[in-house]
């Protein structure tokens, strides 16, 4: 009974949150940097990725980053879909992820790969004749879902081109169509009128997403014990301007996204307080190192990113308000060390080849945003619909006929 009662006195979410005073901007862009930091290993080096061992092979940092992306990512849009409608909501998401991805896009086709051909080719002749050529790149990229990873045979002579025995550009664009099926997801919610009538069934979602996860760590317990592994539940598609997509990813990332959303819909209801985000990083760390971590893992590991975006400094509260450069980083972080590892830049050791990658990256993501994102957001309010106002009256006009 204690235990209830301390439980119902706690503050909530609602009373501690702040949609203009809070840290998620930092928490992304920390995030953002955790997955160029995860990438140094295999993209400088040719090794494993951090943590995948002490996890026995449960997660790894660069896919615990991507984790905590999709539950701040269903938190947030979630706020704006509840505000908007369908099509307006579509508006923006595209507004915000399309027109940097189509611009990185072609600067790595029509500007990174070329000099990197002239100046480890010594000409342009091979490259846009090859049938994986700068072209293909970019249009087989163009809706989000990586089909062409390289373009002809460049960055193959680097730590992680042996690795993957080809050329690859990008390989952070594979998490890319999993957010837009999220918003997709979303955007037939808003249509149906669930969020604002009955965002009960958000939470029926999350919890049949979370009972498929449930039922997998069952499943594998015979096998594999406490640290399972999610089972591969096949591919769905093709599906148009997509392709095809991996079911158990959508299952479990979507789980993810859900549960932000939930936290959004239900802040009334989530107790915000160091107690239980000191209980939550006890049973994320148990699950990482002992198993069970999609189980035990992923929800307490939600729940500590929304405590600590009302929780940390208040100093914090303005990264990312004004500036924006997570998502920057994210498109351009992997291209930026794949040439630095092809020019050398890890022969001076792991930290000076993640300053200087973390450096090109900021510096591309600072252009993307001031260049391209920010002025692409600047159109959210843009309609097809035009106000129409009527003609004002002359004024020679005025009073005519009048004595």
């Amino acid at each position: 009974m204690r235990i209830i009662a301390f439980w119902s006195q706690l503050p909530t979410l609602r009373s501690r949150y702040s949609p203009k005073a809070n840290s998620l901007g930092f928490l992304r862009l920390g995030l953002a940097f955790a997955v160029l930091v995860a990438h140094a290993w295999p993209l400088g080096f040719g090794a494993g990725n951090p943590g995948l061992r002490q996890t026995h092979g449960q997660t790894d940092l660069g896919t615990l980053a991507v984790n905590g992306f999709f539950v701040l990512s269903g938190f947030l849009v979630t706020a704006s879909a509840q505000r908007l409608g369908a099509a307006r909501f579509a508006w923006h998401r595209f507004l915000r992820i399309f027109p940097g991805l189509w611009v990185c896009l072609l600067v790595i086709a029509f500007v990174v790969a070329p000099l990197i051909s002239v100046i480890t080719r010594g000409s342009l002749r091979s490259l846009f004749g090859h049938p994986a050529g700068p072209m293909q790149y970019a249009w087989g990229n163009w809706f989000g879902n990586p089909r062409q990873w390289g373009i002809g045979d460049l960055l193959t002579e680097t730590p992680y081109g042996r690795l993957a025995h080809g050329s690859v550009f990008n390989g952070s664009l594979w998490s890319l169509v999993y957010e837009l099926s999220c918003y997709a997801g979303l955007i037939a919610l808003i249509a149906a009128g669930v969020l604002r009538r009955s965002p009960g069934l958000v939470l029926v979602l999350a919890a049949g997403a979370y009972a498929v996860i449930v039922t997998d760590f069952v499943l594998a317990l015979p096998s594999s014990g406490l640290a399972t592994h999610p089972l591969q539940r096949g591919i769905l598609g093709p599906i148009p301007l997509v392709g095809y997509l991996n079911l158990q990813t959508v299952i479990y990332l979507g789980f993810l996204f859900l549960l932000g959303a939930v936290f959004q819909l239900y802040q009334h209801r989530v107790p915000i307080h160091p107690a239980p985000a000191l209980a939550a990083a006890v049973v994320l760390a148990s699950s990482m190192f002992v198993g069970g971590f999609y189980v035990f893992g992923y929800p307490a590991y939600a729940y500590l990113l929304i405590w600590a975006a009302c929780a940390l400094p208040p100093f914090l509260h303005r990264v990312g308000r004004e500036r924006d450069y997570s998502y920057g980083i994210y498109i351009y972080a992997f291209p930026v060390q794949q040439s630095v590892a092809l020019f050398g830049g890890a022969r001076w050791g792991l930290v000076p080849y993640i300053v200087l990658s973390a450096a090109g990256a900021l510096a591309l993501a600072a252009l993307s945003w001031h260049v391209v994102e920010k002025p692409a957001l600047s159109l959210k309010h843009w309609s097809l619909r035009r106000e129409v106002r009527r003609p004002a009256e002359s004024p020679v006009l005025v009073g005519a006929g009048r004595p």
